[in-house]
């Protein structure tokens, strides 16, 4: 997300870090440029005006003209100002009994996966989530969320197929609940293509009777303005408490969450990062402003691998390293970590640097399974001492792996070029130094307590 701002972005601040003295003029003209990008990016007409008036006034002012590095001065403040606009001032949910959690949008923005990832993310927590299943108006939504349930291992209340009583079912789940050991409830309600009175009636009618503490406005990052105006009418009816944006890591340009927060008067709580149900963040402007900018988001990344890494097994990793065991166990192992994290790009995007160096680069998440389809069709003395692989198991391993001798051999020389990078410290520190982290850092990744030893 936001890869098509902070191309344009990342132009203009260039040419404005190049200066060794800024004028009026230049700033100006740069502030005409962001402009055109935020418009570009769908950001809203009113608050990309507002944006760049606020940004401009702080600009011209005598500290930054008479600064020492007046550009980086500016980059700064459009820095803080971006984080300003995103919203910093979101409050943790309502979760004081009866906590209940009420989910509204339009059909496809994804109300009841993000009902489902939710209810993960407030498991993990410690907290007891139920799930109730209240789209009678979708074919197969009651299912979906039966499905997802399932597999976060959360109860699901799912009323009757004929039934088209919204009320009577909430009536229902609530007397359920009472025989249930849940801490919170998730309302997933139905949507329509489009904000009809049908809908937003039933809407009212629901929180009328539910009163729940937090209602929770879902919108798909992707339809840009259109989520914003929708987002405005939810919250004339039903009084939302907070948006969650879906799909982020499928929308380049991400206007929608830089005018939703300002328009709304709402403050963005959570995102959904990817297709899984694990892939779903906090909300934090401060992070986001830093990856726009392509700064990256070292704590959130440190924050993923916390919770996709078991601490034991990051510790014999570390001490594989160390003596220079790392063998196709460990790369197996490695690959199936970073597919615990999330898409590719989203990853590489959090590391400080990385932004620039993934420009016009294909990161493809295909890519992974192929290589993993390869080492899963060696034998385990293989994997455990890839010299042994000569050309007659090569040719075995393309075959059972649906791939070619080039892709296998072209795998086998990025596996030796690795080993022998992990055996000298210096490149490792280099490697490391490159992406904007230092070997605590890996070590806070690898879920370690100390220091890599390198």
């Amino acid at each position: 997300m936001f890869n098509q701002l902070s191309d344009k972005l990342e132009s203009t601040f260039k040419t404005l870090r190049g200066q060794g003295k800024l004028s009026e003029r230049n700033i100006k003209e740069a502030m005409t440029e962001i402009r055109m990008a935020l418009l570009e990016a769908d950001v809203d007409f009113a608050v990309a005006k507002q944006f760049i008036a606020d940004v401009r006034e702080e600009a011209m002012g005598e500290k930054v003209l008479k600064s020492i590095k007046p550009g980086q001065q500016v980059v700064k403040i459009f820095r803080d100002k971006i984080a300003e606009l995103l919203g910093g001032d979101a409050e943790p949910l309502d979760l004081l009994p009866p906590a209940r959690i009420l989910m509204v949008g339009l059909n496809g923005a994804g109300k009841t996966t993000t009902s489902a990832k939710l209810a993960l993310r407030l498991k993990k927590e410690g907290r007891r989530p139920l799930l109730v299943a209240c789209d009678l108006f979708r074919p197969a939504a009651i299912e979906q969320l039966q499905t997802l349930g399932r597999d976060i291992d959360v109860p699901v209340f799912a009323p009757d197929r004929d039934e088209k009583d919204v009320l009577k079912v909430i009536k229902q789940a609530l007397e359920w609940a009472e025989t249930k050991d849940g801490t919170v409830m998730i309302f997933d309600t139905a949507g329509r293509q489009e904000v009809d009175e049908a809908l937003i009636a039933e809407l009212e009618n629901v929180q009328k009777f539910l009163r729940a503490k937090e209602v929770l406005f879902v919108a798909d990052s992707a339809t840009g303005q259109q989520a914003v105006s929708v987002a405005k009418r939810f919250d004339e009816a039903v009084g939302i408490t907070g948006i969650v944006l879906t799909k982020m890591d499928g929308d380049a340009r991400g206007g929608a969450a830089l005018s939703m927060r300002s328009v709304t008067g709402k403050p963005i709580k959570f995102a959904g990062t990817g297709e899984k149900v694990g892939d779903f963040e906090a909300f934090v402007p401060d992070r986001l402003a830093d990856r726009i900018l392509g700064m990256g988001d070292v704590v959130g990344l440190v924050e993923k691998a916390a919770e996709a890494v078991n601490e034991d097994d990051a510790m014999k990793m570390a001490e594989r390293l160390q003596s220079n065991k790392f063998d196709f166990n460990d790369f197996l192992q490695q690959m199936r970590f970073m597919k615990k994290l999330g898409p590719m790009e989203n990853i590489l995007g959090m590391i400080p640097g990385m932004g620039k160096k993934l420009k016009g680069m294909n990161v493809d998440d295909g890519k992974m399974k192929r290589v993993e389809a390869i080492v899963l069709s060696m034998t385990p003395l293989e994997r455990s001492r890839p010299e042994l692989i000569n050309a007659k198991r090569r040719k075995r391993i393309a075959a059972g792996s649906g791939t070619n001798m080039t892709q296998v051999n072209q795998l086998l020389k990025q596996f030796s070029m690795m080993r022998k990078m992990m055996k000298s410290k210096g490149k490792m520190k280099g490697m490391m130094k490159q992406m904007g982290m230092d070997s605590g850092d890996l070590s806070s990744m690898l879920g370690g307590g100390g220091k890599l030893p390198f």
